[in-house]
């Protein structure tokens, strides 16, 4: 589930924390670099549930409503659409689901503001009128539904994301990719399956191998490493080479190098967009410019033989 993307990015973040912090050895800055994986794990659960706990919260609404002093028609038969999605109730009775939020104590039962706000966010959309309005729903209409509540409500809603900083630390720069994930996951999903089927936290063993590989290495060969990334920055670039910027090009260095099955392409493009991402607005072109000198120098001391 985790892309290689992402994996980089919790690299970098570990090898800065790693080098920027006093006393912290090789093993529990690992610990930590494994632990920030498993909690987007973990929020990519707890989002998974978010649209159920929207759902219960609509169910409540239209509870009370029944129990006023003069009720309305509507309040006696509410459109009850919503509350009855197919997919929701997929996702309210999963127990891969469930099991895995009850046995980490993953919940949104102490935020109920927050749905409150979702809800009511929900309930002005053009798209949540046209789908309650219809006259009949197929599992594709709700599904649909399912996966434009994702799309349109998360993104800017900011309510959610204090939460989620109030949360976890991990989690504020990762809602965007998880909620792809999520809707990614919902595209899977079948009117007929029993239980859902959740993506896995990595795609294989491979993905966990290149995370060990890529931070252990640049942790022991730091010195080394630096030195020769160094070595690449003329006089008038040293003001330019932020601390960052060395750790970035000190980790594409240890993948170019120990991981023949990704291409120098890859690494080399996706480093420049983490820099331009997490780095000075000049990071991008400037780790391309050294990335460059840097493979072609590995080449003619045969460090590298492969082709891309």
């Amino acid at each position: 589930m985790l892309s290689r993307r992402l994996l980089r990015i919790k690299i970098v973040k570990a090898l800065y924390s790693h080098f920027t912090t006093e006393g912290l050895s090789l093993l529990a800055s690992e610990r930590n670099l494994l632990f920030s994986i498993r909690k987007s794990y973990d929020l990519y659960h707890l989002m998974m549930r978010l649209i159920v706990d929207v759902a219960d919260y609509a169910e409540m609404v239209i509870e009370q409503r029944k129990t006023r002093l003069l009720p309305s028609e509507d309040d006696l038969h509410p459109n009850c659409r919503f509350i009855e999605n197919r997919v929701i109730e997929q996702l309210r009775n999963s127990r891969s689901l469930n099991d895995y939020l009850q046995k980490n104590k993953l919940s949104w039962s102490n935020y109920p503001e927050l749905i409150r706000k979702l809800y009511q966010n929900l309930s002005k959309r053009d798209y949540y009128e046209a789908y309650m309005q219809q006259e009949k729903s197929s599992y594709s209409d709700d599904k649909t539904f399912v996966i434009q509540f994702y799309t349109h409500e998360i993104e800017d809603f900011t309510d959610l994301y204090d939460v989620l900083e109030e949360m976890s630390i991990f989690w504020l720069d990762e809602v965007e990719f998880i909620t792809s994930q999520v809707i990614k996951t919902i595209k899977t999903f079948r009117s007929s399956t029993d239980d859902i089927c959740l993506l896995p936290m990595l795609g294989d063993d491979t993905d966990m191998d290149f995370v060990k590989t890529v931070f252990s290495k640049t942790v022991v060969m730091y010195r080394e490493n630096l030195a020769y990334v160094e070595s690449f920055v003329q006089n008038w670039d040293i003001e330019r080479f932020v601390f960052l910027d060395k750790i970035l090009l000190m980790a594409a260095l240890v993948e170019i190098i120990e991981c023949p099955s990704i291409p120098i392409k890859v690494t080399m493009d996706e480093y420049i967009e983490i820099a331009k991402y997490y780095s000075s607005p000049s990071s991008g072109h400037f780790i391309n410019g050294l990335m460059h000198r840097m493979v072609q120098d590995l080449r003619e001391q045969g460090r590298i033989t492969k082709l891309v």
